[in-house]
C-alpha cells in the first residue's frame, strides 16, 4: 500500500465517523430499537446497495488489493446515506470478516455462470439419493485465523486511530437455508423428484444435512467466531439487528447461536404443495430456528402457502419476509396484531427495469400496502435492484415516497 494509498483511505475514514457522529444516526439506533421490540414508532426503511453499488461508486483509485476492498467497504458505507438517505445507521466501526468456511459433506458444489455472472445452473454432484449417498462425507470447518488476524492488523495500522476495528461473521447471513443446500447438491428437478421416489432417503439426507448444520454452529461456538449481532448488524435478507433482548439472560462472555438472530429461508420450496414443504421441509427448519435467539425467515417465497401450519410455528420468529410474489391480503391479515415483522420487498421493477421511474405508479403500488399494514409492525427492504440505467436520483424520490405514505 502506498503512501498516497493510505492517505486517502484515512480521508475516507474521517468521511465515515463525521456521519457516524450526525444526530441522525442516534436517532435511527433508537428507531430501530423500538421498531425490533414491536414498539416501534413508524415503518423503518432499508435500500440495499449491493446489487447496483458498481454504479454508483466511482473508480476505485486504489491499486493494492487490501486497499482496494478497503476503499470499497468505506464508500459503500458512506455513499447511501449520501444518494438516498433510508434508515441504515452509519456507525464509527470497521468490520473485518472473519474467514471461515464450511466445505458441506466435503465434496465441491459445481455451478455453471451465465455470462451476465448472475444465473447459473447447478451440476448436481447426486442422482439417486439411495445410490448416491455414500458420497457424502464428513463436513469440513476451516478458520483461517492468519488471513483473518491479517487484515485485521492491515486495517488497524491504517486507520485504526480514526475506526473502530471490530470482526464480523457475516458466513451466517445464508448459511442456514436448507433447502438451498439440497439444490446444491442435486439440483432442484432431482430433489423435487426425491421427495415422491424415494422418500425415506430424503428424509435421511435432510437430517444429514441438519445435523451438519448445527455441527457447523458448535464448532463456530468452540472456535470463537460468533459475535454478537444485536446492534448494527445485517441479518435476514436486508434487514438489520438492533435488539436488547438478545444476548438474553444467561451470556456470561461466550456468544453461543441463542444469543444471536438467525436467517433461514426456503425459497427452493415454491415448487411444492404445502403438505410437501409440511413433511419434508418445516420439521428440519424447525429444529434450525431453535437455535437462534430471535430468527427472520424468507427471501423471495411466497410465504403465505406455508403460512398457517408451519412458519407460524417456528421458535423465535420476529420477522417474516413479504416478498412481491407474496399474498399481502392474506399475510397483511396474519400479521396484524401480532408479534411478527412485516419485512416487505417492493417490487424491484420501479426501480431496476428502465432508467424513468413512475412515481405515480409505485405511490400507488406503496399505498395499497400501507393501508393493508395499519395494524402491522412493518419495515420496507429494497433489494434486488441490479441496474439503476443511470439514474441515481429516483433511489432518493423512491424512499422519500414510502416515508411521505406511511407517515399519512
Amino acid at each position: 500500500m502506498t503512501r498516497q494509498e493510505k492517505e486517502y483511505l484515512r480521508e475516507l475514514a474521517r468521511r465515515q465517523k463525521e456521519l457516524a457522529n450526525l444526530s441522525v444516526m442516534e436517532e435511527r439506533k433508537k428507531l430501530w430499537y423500538l421498531h425490533n421490540e414491536l414498539k416501534g414508532l413508524r415503518p423503518m426503511i432499508v435500500m440495499e446497495e449491493e446489487t447496483f453499488l458498481d454504479e454508483i461508486l466511482p473508480e476505485l483509485k486504489c491499486v493494492d488489493l487490501d486497499a482496494r476492498r478497503m476503499e470499497r467497504q468505506l464508500l459503500k458505507t458512506i455513499l447511501p446515506e449520501q444518494i438516498f438517505q433510508d434508515d441504515k445507521v452509519v456507525t464509527d466501526e470497521f468490520l473485518i470478516d472473519v474467514q471461515v468456511e464450511n466445505r458441506l459433506f466435503n465434496v465441491e458444489m459445481k455451478k455453471k455462470f451465465a455470462s451476465d455472472g448472475i444465473g447459473y445452473h447447478i451440476e448436481p454432484i447426486i442422482g439417486s439419493l439411495e445410490e448416491d449417498m455414500d458420497i457424502l462425507g464428513e463436513s469440513v470447518f476451516i478458520n483461517n485465523k492468519e488471513e483473518t488476524q491479517r487484515r485485521f492488523l492491515v486495517a488497524q495500522e491504517t486507520f485504526g486511530d480514526i475506526l473502530n476495528i471490530k470482526f464480523q461473521n457475516s458466513i451466517n447471513h445464508w448459511e442456514f437455508s436448507l433447502s438451498e443446500k439440497i439444490v446444491w447438491l442435486m439440483g432442484m428437478e432431482n430433489m423435487f423428484c426425491s421427495m415422491v421416489t424415494e422418500e425415506d432417503a430424503f428424509h435421511q439426507l435432510m437430517e444429514k444435512l441438519i445435523t451438519e448444520m448445527i455441527h457447523f454452529l458448535r464448532w463456530q461456538e468452540k472456535e470463537g467466531v460468533l459475535f454478537l449481532n444485536n446492534g448494527n448488524d445485517y441479518m435476514g435478507s436486508g434487514s438489520y439487528c438492533f435488539s436488547k433482548e438478545l444476548p438474553g439472560d444467561d451470556y456470561q462472555g461466550k456468544v453461543l447461536s441463542r444469543h444471536l438472530w438467525g436467517h433461514m429461508n426456503s425459497q427452493e420450496s415454491i415448487g411444492i404443495s404445502p403438505e410437501m414443504y409440511h413433511e419434508f421441509m418445516a420439521p428440519y427448519f424447525g429444529k434450525m430456528a431453535e437455535e437462534f435467539g430471535l430468527v427472520y425467515y424468507g427471501c423471495c417465497e411466497p410465504v403465505e402457502l406455508y403460512w398457517d401450519r408451519d412458519i407460524s410455528q417456528y421458535a423465535n420468529l420476529r420477522k417474516v419476509s413479504i416478498s412481491p410474489w407474496c399474498n399481502e391480503e392474506i399475510m397483511s391479515e396474519r400479521l396484524s396484531e401480532g408479534n411478527v415483522i412485516y419485512s416487505r420487498k417492493p417490487s424491484p421493477n420501479f426501480l431496476g427495469v428502465q432508467k424513468e421511474f413512475d412515481e405515480e405508479e409505485f405511490r400507488k403500488y406503496i399505498h395499497h400496502t400501507v393501508e393493508l399494514t395499519k395494524k402491522c409492525h412493518t419495515e420496507y427492504i429494497f433489494r434486488d435492484i441490479y441496474k439503476l440505467h443511470g439514474n441515481i436520483e429516483k433511489l432518493a424520490r423512491a424512499v422519500q415516497i414510502v416515508r411521505e405514505e406511511t407517515e399519512k
